[in-house]
């Protein structure tokens, strides 16, 4: 099997398929591009639920490419190495999910420019994998930085009708936000980079930029805490933590809804992979003393942006605080640094990365019906749209934590694996402090239940959730029971 299930082919296969669509020899015609795309993502995600089920934690999947007999770049010990561990690997799986349900939701989303749509989310889901996988430093950057390509272009790009000057220009305004804020956290995540791979060689005597050759216990603790700074705010950028966030909420608004389902079902998680990834592994001497500030950050995410959640009145911007919130449980389990606050932690993003592509779909679901996304105008779409009303309703309460879905197993995990800290008393704190976030989830979604979808009646007739939609709706709402009856398919992989 070993032949078989290959991390580079897991990474390329997409980058291959985007090479193939935006090339002249590939047809044209929306029907095929679409058809071929969605095949291809069912074909990677079987892949990769195929590559979990022989995955085993004591032997983690690794590959190395050499070039022409030597190392990517041997003279700075610099190497075009993958591995995947069980947390990249639950990762994966999450991002060949989302994007499989993301093409299928472009069907009606989609209008123009196919081929280079489906190029670019093809391109981004290379990028994003081999984050997941990288298992050199400098090859974690290199795919860090591709992304922002893809997601440019995904956010700037107006998919889905005749081109408008004006709201094409708040598109473009958005995607230049996104780069900006990535690009300057990118500049400070490098300095951190090259600040580890330099004091590791000097202290260490290893010229080598490979995870697994990283030990920073010989350099200095300050130096320990200023690369560990550095590359938090890169990020934070990308988490996102507070003040690093106003990126986010402009861009959901402005992307199309498939696009608006990647960014935040699994574009976010990119960040606190990385965190987890150098801040929590690589340097955990640092990472201990950082973190009463990093708990305090994590609060603010969630109680400030759900008090700004509340006050939305637009779909998107609603679910993009909400993220945002959320996100902040994700950086408290990360602080707890026990096994439970980590396993609360990753868990915690695959449930996120379900919920949020949930509502994301049943916002652009309702855009499309009645164009509009204000909760104070819109009215009666229980009466006109049951079904989408009844997958609503599910995929709401699993996102205010209600038991039987995934993300009440990782909300109180994270509470408990907080509690249960040893390394601070602010984190104790935090955690008391973070309870109302289950009280004020619930203020805001069900304000967006409430107002959106009941109220006076419409008279026209709006077609209720179609095939392709019901399809997206039901794996993700499947998903959020599954792990919410069975957390244990993927605690057990983390350590629990």
């Amino acid at each position: 099997m070993s032949i078989i299930l290959s991390i580079p082919f897991l990474v390329f296969l997409p980058l291959i398929i985007s090479a193939l669509i935006i090339s002249p020899i590939f047809t044209s015609n929306e029907i095929v591009v679409r058809r071929f795309a969605k095949g291809v993502c069912a074909f990677h995600f079987l892949y990769t639920i195929l590559m979990l089920g022989f995955f085993n934690a004591q032997n983690p999947y690794i590959s190395e490419i050499h070039f022409m007999g030597m190392d990517w770049i041997q003279s700075l010990g610099i190497k075009f190495i993958f591995k995947a561990d069980s947390v990249s690997m639950i990762l994966c799986a999450l991002t060949s999910f989302v994007f499989f349900v993301a093409i299928i939701a472009s069907k009606f989303n989609i209008r123009t420019n196919h081929k280079f749509y489906y190029s670019m989310q093809f391109l981004l889901m290379s990028a994003i994998l081999g984050i997941f996988t990288a298992g050199d430093m400098f090859l974690f950057f290199l795919f860090w930085e591709l992304e922002m390509i893809p997601a440019y272009f995904l956010i700037a790009e107006k998919w889905s009708e005749p081109a408008n000057i004006e709201f094409y220009n708040d598109n473009k305004k958005s995607a230049i936000k996104f780069i900006l804020f990535t690009f300057f956290g990118s500049m400070v995540m490098l300095l951190g980079i090259l600040l580890l791979h330099y004091y590791n060689m000097s202290s260490g005597g290893t010229l080598s930029a490979s995870f697994s050759d990283i030990f920073a216990n010989g350099i200095p603790l300050k130096i320990q805490i200023l690369i560990s700074t550095c590359l938090l705010i890169g990020f934070g950028v990308k988490l996102p933590i507070i003040p690093l966030h106003s990126w986010l909420p402009d861009a959901h608004t402005n992307a199309a809804t498939p696009v608006s389902m990647v960014l935040a079902g699994i574009l976010l998680k990119t960040g606190g992979y990385g965190i987890f990834r150098f801040n929590y592994q690589l340097m955990p001497d640092a990472f201990k003393v950082i973190v009463p500030v990093l708990a305090i950050l994590a609060l603010i995410n969630i109680i400030y942006t759900a008090f700004v959640a509340y006050a939305q009145i637009d779909i998107k911007r609603i679910i993009a605080y909400s993220s945002i919130s959320n996100m902040g449980l994700v950086l408290l389990g990360l602080c707890a640094i026990n096994k439970i606050g980590l396993s609360a932690s990753i868990f915690h993003m695959v449930s996120h990365g379900l919920v949020t592509c949930g509502l994301f779909m049943i916002a652009g679901i309702i855009y499309l019906r009645y164009k509009d996304r204000n909760i104070n105008t819109l009215s009666g779409i229980a009466a006109n749209m049951p079904r989408l009303y009844g997958f609503a309703v599910l995929i709401i309460l699993a996102s205010i934590g209600v038991p039987l879905f995934a993300p009440f197993v990782s909300e109180i995990l994270t509470i408990i694996g907080a509690m249960n800290s040893d390394f601070s008393f602010v984190i104790k704190c935090t955690a008391l402090l973070s309870l109302p976030l289950l009280i004020l989830s619930s203020c805001y979604m069900l304000k967006f239940l409430h107002n959106g979808f009941f109220g006076g009646e419409i008279n026209e007739k709006i077609n209720d959730i179609s095939v392709h939609e019901f399809i997206v709706l039901a794996s993700i709402l499947g998903g959020l029971v599954l792990f919410g009856l069975f957390p244990n398919v993927i605690l057990e992989m983390i350590g629990i």
